[in-house]
């Protein structure tokens, strides 16, 4: 993911995706890798294999099964890769050096573009069944569900990295960026990530103090948990409690216990009371 220095990371959720088509599809090897460009796939991580003939391998567009996957954008198997007609066999020889047969390959595709290839493959040749590409569809699936929780991760990071304490317009777009950072954060599995979404979430409030007046001092240590500055940043973007609830994935009745808790906490009575005091706790920007 370009821009927050997200690669580390990218690489951890596929390997975990690779991990679990494995342990769903009963294929003993997988692999695969991310496109670097629209043209190229890089394989970078390796699951259950016992070379490394395929690391590092540059798959391109239309060649092998796994560029075809990529130029088709659908999932493609054959039954002995080696032997296969359909296929053009530029990478035969890392393929054959690992001892693979039977392959399947699977897109990766986050906003309509191919964004990697999952694969998985028998030493031996046989058709593969539903089982296993059942299994590497929903691992792609999932990787690109995340993939696109890390792009708005990113989008929203970007937004959050230069606020303008002058311009009254700058502060209201970071202030719904930071709503959306902390609902974003409750669907990162990845705790780095949720951290690094934290904790610009930490900044933007403390940015947001310094350039107001000074704070009242008591209101500064209110304890707020995590999920009722979660619900206060959402009323501060306008949402009622059944938006705030979609948003958070919790249901409208749990916003308003949060809500109230919070505001008990501050010392106010109104949603909008709450939003002011917290921002004058540095809780909000």
């Amino acid at each position: 993911m370009p821009g927050s220095g997200t690669g580390t990371g990218e690489a951890a959720e596929l390997r975990a995706a690779l991990l679990r088509m494995r342990r769903a599809s009963g294929l003993p090897v997988a692999f695969g890798g991310l496109l670097p460009d629209p043209r190229e796939l890089r394989i970078s991580e390796l699951s259950g294999t016992t070379t490394r003939s395929l690391q590092g391998l540059a798959v391109t567009l239309g060649n092998g099964l796994g560029g075809k996957t990529i130029a088709l954008g659908r999932p493609l198997a054959v039954t002995d890769y080696g032997a296969s007609r359909v296929i053009s066999h530029e990478y035969d020889g890392a393929v054959a050096a690992e001892g693979l047969r039977s392959v399947l390959a699977v897109p990766v595709v986050v906003r309509r573009r191919v964004r990697g290839v999952l694969y998985g493959a028998l030493r031996h040749p046989t058709a593969l069944g539903d089982r296993p590409v059942s299994a590497a569809v929903e691992a792609a699936r999932e990787l690109e569900h995340r993939l696109v929780l890390r792009d708005e991760a990113d989008r929203l990071l970007s937004t959050c990295r230069q606020p303008t304490a002058g311009d009254p317009a700058a502060w209201e777009e970071v202030r719904e960026a930071h709503g959306e950072l902390r609902a974003l954060a409750q669907r990162v599995t990845d705790p780095l990530l949720r951290q690094e979404l934290l904790a610009a979430c930490g900044r933007l409030a403390a940015a947001s103090l310094a350039s107001a007046a000074p704070p009242d001092a008591g209101a500064r240590s209110v304890p707020l948990s995590a999920r009722e500055i979660d619900v206060l940043a959402c009323v501060a973007g306008g949402d009622t409690n059944a938006a705030a609830g979609e948003r958070l994935g919790v249901r409208p009745e749990t916003v308003k216990s949060y809500l109230r808790s919070a505001m008990r906490k501050l010392g106010t009575h109104t949603r909008l009371e709450a939003v002011v005091a917290a921002r004058r706790a540095g809780l909000l920007p």
